[in-house]
């Protein structure tokens, strides 16, 4: 369908909110609260949220009955445990059913007095001290876990590893050494001009760190600079095994600010949106608090620093769900909508948000913005491997020697990265399988590691950059395990918005359960969710079911497709 069919196609849902005053946030906020120490099913109090807001029921029964956090019975203790890939390595999931025992609880339901309840998330963030899990906020982790939820040892979250490997951090600075934020933004907003930000990100050839690796410049460039522009930062990192987003908006969010801010006077754009997943409740206050400070400080509000300039910045939660950091679902979310991956095009930069022109940024990616803009695009792009500049952060998981996240640049030798900055894996044990750039990224087998640190060249050998999260498999964990395990995650977190995805994932692991060798059932599934899934999500599960078949070879035998 042509972006003009699809930009001129009536909504009913954003007609009917629009004629409410767009009560998007409103109406999650709502939800959220409604949902809090409540094990009744969202259609015992969903209406009623969506009376108070002038919305028909559906408006509320849509994001409630789809949101993980929202369609989860919540009693007065509410525990997730995390499953997600870092978590299930540590112990072959062994935890939940720990936790359960402990808890007296099944995960998706509550106690018999519904004073305490289990949730299943994926991810929570603390893949580096797995297994995880938030006990209300209170993050606990570690192989103690179950012990830390029964009340028997005091909850333990150990502060995230970082180490810079560049001499020269793009990323770190401020976690590192110190290096304020804030240093970039008066000067450019007063004496510079969007063209020249423009410029010297285009220079660097900084491409977009959330997975797909678009050219930021470029991005930019396609919202036109239209008055109603919006630019939206995803904090809502959801690949398991990557936590470097938690990392900044936790312990440098200011940095993180000033480049959106950046961003939007590149773009042209007048208003902000940050999104941070709901698994990070401390990121979430870091974010917050940092924005207040910017409004003090005169970085945001009706004119910046006095030059007339209005930008102004919002805060929102996300709500549970893999598929909602997909742009075009992040925006259906911010909307109020079920977080479905909707067609293309038309492209969010031209309508998105409430059908404005709006630019998605992941966090690091605009981390990296007010050192490009202070030290100039030339000097960024001269750093990194050729077609794919500059520096990346690399997240370690628990079973490394040294788990946690590193500033490495790009083209950086993927072995290297294991052996010598993560010193192989911890206790003696030995590597079975890698998994590099997220759940749906793709497995590397020991030998196979002679690989430098970039998109194509993972790309060659079945792999993926993505968010660059690394999660080691030793022999504690059996390749039919992780094979399940990739199915489960893809059933799971599919968004349903189309069927070769939904009937695709759950086909798929109703035979990585049984045991089905590989035959033409096989193939003929992974031929129409990898040419007829609606997003990248679908596409994505065949490659990484092949990958994992290759790594393991004849270990995995006939469950393989």
């Amino acid at each position: 369908m042509c972006a003009v069919g699809r930009a001129d196609r009536f909504d009913a849902f954003r007609a009917l909110a629009d004629r409410r005053g767009r009560p998007g946030d409103r109406l999650m906020e709502s939800l959220a609260e409604a949902r809090a120490g409540t094990a009744d099913s969202p259609e015992t109090w969903a209406p009623a949220v969506a009376a108070d807001i002038g919305l028909p029921a559906a408006a509320a029964l849509g994001p409630a009955s789809y949101y993980a956090d929202l369609a989860a019975p919540h009693g007065r203790r509410h525990v997730r445990v995390c499953t997600a890939t870092a978590c299930f390595a540590a112990q072959a999931g062994r935890h939940l059913a720990d936790a359960e025992h402990e808890l007296g609880v099944t995960a998706g339901t509550t106690s018999p007095d519904r004073e305490t309840s289990v949730q299943v998330v994926r991810c929570v963030g603390y893949c580096y001290a797995a297994p995880a899990a938030l006990d209300g906020d209170t993050p606990c982790t570690g192989p103690t876990l179950a012990d830390q939820l029964a009340g028997r040892e005091p909850a333990r979250a150990p502060e995230i590893p970082a180490a810079d490997d560049t001499g020269d951090p793009v990323l770190l600075g401020g976690v590192m050494a110190g290096e304020a934020a804030w240093q970039v933004w008066p000067t450019t907003v007063a004496e510079g001009t969007p063209d020249e930000v423009l410029r010297e990100v285009a220079a660097s050839g900084l491409r977009g760190r959330g997975g797909a690796g678009f050219g930021v410049a470029a991005k930019w460039e396609a919202a036109g600079r239209a008055p109603d522009t919006v630019l939206v930062v995803n904090g809502d990192e959801g690949d398991p095994g990557s936590y470097a987003d938690r990392l900044l908006m936790e312990a440098d969010p200011e940095r993180v600010l000033e480049g959106l801010a950046l961003a939007c006077f590149a773009c042209g754009a007048h208003r902000g949106v940050v999104l941070v997943r709901s698994e990070y409740p401390r990121a979430l206050a870091r974010i917050r608090e940092a924005v207040r400070r910017a409004y003090a400080d005169g970085h945001f509000g009706p004119s910046v620093h006095g030059t007339g300039r209005a930008l102004d910045v919002a805060v929102a939660e996300g709500a549970g769900s893999y598929v909602a950091g997909e742009e075009t679902a992040l925006i259906a979310g911010l909307e109020g909508d079920r977080g479905c991956a909707r067609p293309r095009p038309p492209y969010p930069t031209r309508h998105g948000l409430w059908d404005a022109p709006t630019v998605v940024n992941n966090v690091e990616t605009l981390a990296a913005v007010p050192w490009i803009v202070s030290r100039g695009g030339g000097a960024y792009a001269r750093r990194g491997a050729r077609g794919e500049t500059g520096t990346k952060l690399v997240c370690l998981s628990e079973r490394f020697a040294r788990p946690g996240v590193y500033e490495v640049e790009l083209g950086a030798p993927l072995r290297r990265i294991v052996t010598e900055l993560g010193g192989g894996l911890k206790d003696g044990c030995e590597l079975t399988v890698l998994q590099v750039g997220g759940p749906l990224g793709g497995f590397l087998a020991p030998d196979a590691l002679d690989v430098p640190l970039t998109t194509e060249d993972l790309a060659a050998r079945g792999a993926a950059l993505g968010h660059a999260g690394l999660v080691a498999f030793d022999r504690h964990v059996t390749p039919e395990e992780v094979l399940r395990h990739i199915w489960q995650f893809a059933a799971a977190e599919s968004c349903g918005a189309c069927s070769p995805c939904r009937v695709g994932s759950r086909r798929g692991l109703e035979l990585a359960s049984v045991g089905t060798p590989p035959g033409p059932e096989w193939g003929s599934l992974a031929r129409v969710l990898a040419e007829a899934s609606l997003c990248a999500f679908g596409r994505r599960i065949p490659p990484a079911v092949y990958s994992l078949a290759r790594a393991y070879g004849d270990r995995l035998g006939g469950w393989a497709p």
